[in-house]
């Protein structure tokens, strides 16, 4: 399984991102939509690994 992590906006252009193992970055906009995109694709990633059927 994925990292989990939390997201704490701090201004209008920077959010940060905390990471169950204790770890955070900030990030900008532009780099949060990098970022969640590829989280997202891991996370289906690993959800079709998981299925048998897929």
């Amino acid at each position: 399984m994925g990292t989990g992590f939390n997201l704490n906006r701090i201004n209008p252009n920077q959010t940060q991102i905390f990471f169950e193992d204790g770890r955070y970055e900030t990030l900008t906009d532009v780099e949060l939509e990098a970022f969640l995109s590829e989280a997202s694709l891991s996370d289906r990633e690993e959800l079709n690994a998981q299925d048998p059927m897929n």
